[in-house]
């Protein structure tokens, strides 16, 4: 027996070893399929999307991913993976203990079935669509089992709904994005659940927001938004938001004083420039791209300003997922873009951070 590096006893009676060295090579897999799609993707211009896992849970909020879902499928001519994950949620109490009752069990798992084909066969009627149904059981949580069935179908994006400002009852998903969103290395693509009264989200991703701080990670978003959006002819434009030194006054109410405005117009002309060049590198791909710099204090609703003033219909940002934090983005921005706006956002964990 001996200690690895990692602290983890090399044993064949330890399964934590084994558990860990699956998850392990799972994610430097999953790690070279998409480093090998950026890479076959460059050699045809641009990358592209070929299956799309949609967890499902059986409630309508949940089915409003699936318009957006099709409509970047019927373009990329990517598989979509219909996915509810089977779990005990439910069980018969004696005594407090639980006892698990196999034919309540079953019952559920014909119901699920039934549920996935229903979904399959409405999908399949209103247009042709290559379309994979799965029921798997939860193994460890919900998050944890579709992360390993993505890995497993190499699926190269995750489309679903997020409760968003408002929580909606018996609706779960919601919270399993939170938690994907940590542990994926895939994008995430999270639609916001409305009520039955409220606008709808639409189906195409005709001008995509994606804002920038400068920094090598954040850029890191560009291909995935590409992905989704050159295939659809979307438009994007670039955002960079400079934050001013600003200095309140005693009296409330007063218009803070910027501290170096001297220093903000330097760095407005630095953030001009850098977007430059980031809009040529999308604009080799064909596609069309416009920048924008704001002076603002605050970021995320500097960028919901953007995004409602010029009619965007997606936001993409990149994020972080540490373990530990259960919003950790890169800043606070992104999650309060997240929390703020009804867009569809997407959302995708940069290789330099790891959970």
């Amino acid at each position: 027996m001996r200690r690895t590096k990692w602290g983890l006893e090399r044993s064949f009676k330890n399964p934590a070893y084994f558990t860990n060295l699956v998850g392990l090579l799972s994610e430097l897999a999953c790690r070279s399929a998409h480093l090998y799609g950026r890479i076959s993707g460059k050699e045809r211009g641009s990358v592209m999307y070929h299956s799309i896992l949609v967890p499902l849970d059986g409630s309508p909020a949940g089915e409003q991913a699936l318009p957006l879902a099709c409509s970047i499928a019927q373009q990329t001519s990517a598989t979509l993976h219909l996915v509810h994950v089977h779990t005990l949620n439910d069980g018969i109490y004696i005594e407090g203990m639980p006892v698990i009752d196999d034919q309540l069990h079953g019952l559920g798992r014909d119901h699920e079935h039934a549920y996935l084909d229903q979904v399959r066969t409405r999908l399949l009627t209103n247009a042709a669509l290559n379309i994979i149904s799965a029921n798997p059981d939860c193994d460890e949580t919900v998050a944890h089992t579709l992360r390993r069935y993505s890995i497993a179908h190499a699926n190269d994006l995750v489309v679903m709904t997020t409760h968003g400002r408002s929580g909606i009852a018996q609706f779960w998903l919601g919270s399993v994005a939170d938690a994907l969103l940590r542990i994926t290395s895939h994008p995430l693509l999270l639609v916001h659940a409305h009520d039955g009264d409220a606008a709808a989200p639409s189906a195409a991703a005709a001008h995509i927001l994606i804002p920038l701080d400068g920094s090598a990670l954040a850029e890191q978003i560009i291909e995935p938004a590409l992905a989704l959006g050159n295939p659809m002819g979307a438009a994007y434009v670039v955002l960079q938001i400079v934050q001013p030194t600003m200095l309140r006054g005693p009296v409330p109410y007063a218009d803070p004083v910027d501290l170096d405005p001297d220093g903000t117009q330097r760095r407005q002309a630095e953030a001009h420039q850098y977007l430059d060049a980031v809009a040529q590198r999308i604009q080799s791909t064909g596609a069309s791209v416009t920048t924008m710099v704001r002076i603002a204090e605050h970021s995320a609703q500097a960028v919901l300003d953007a995004a409602q003033q010029h009619a965007i219909t997606l936001i993409a940002l990149a994020t972080h997922g540490r373990s530990g934090f259960r919003r950790a983005f890169l800043g606070s921005t992104a999650d309060k873009v997240v929390r703020g706006t009804t867009l569809p956002v997407l959302m995708y964990r940069p290789a330099g951070y790891e959970t």
